[in-house]
């Protein structure tokens, strides 16, 4: 993975990757876009194929240079864990989720509970015994 990141951290390179996607090119045809050296492009081709983020195929008397991703899935893996919440993050999630539920099934609740028995209009006295005697 460290070579990975180490190839991919100069631009020159993740430009090269970018051409290379979907295509092959010859060492000559990619530095024919660069205003670099050819030498210096070699050495960039060098750092990517030893990385193994390209291959190289030679056809006749012409290397053809490929992209190859494999390289770059543990790379992804790690980045993607990094992205993750942590896991205490869940965890207050869950509470705020459960809270909320709560509320909703109180609320709903307090809704539907009787509201006592119907009022006959006339003022509801209490039985005191003292007032009685």
């Amino acid at each position: 993975m460290d070579e990975v990141a180490a190839a991919i951290a100069d631009p020159i390179r993740r430009e090269i990757l970018e051409m290379l996607r979907g295509t092959r090119y010859t060492a000559g045809a990619i530095a024919a876009r660069f205003p670099i050296s050819r030498p210096a492009i070699s050495r960039h081709l060098r750092v990517l194929r030893d990385s193994g983020l390209v291959r190289d195929e030679l056809v006749g008397r012409q290397r053809y240079y490929a992209l190859d991703t494999t390289p770059l899935r543990e790379l992804r893996t790690w980045l993607a864990a990094l992205d993750e919440p942590a896991a205490w993050e869940h965890r207050l999630d869950a509470l705020a989720t459960e809270v909320h539920r709560t509320r909703r099934e109180r609320r709903s609740t307090t809704a539907r509970a009787p509201q006592g028995p119907p009022s006959s209009g006339a003022p509801e006295t209490i039985d005191n015994k003292e007032n009685s005697a």
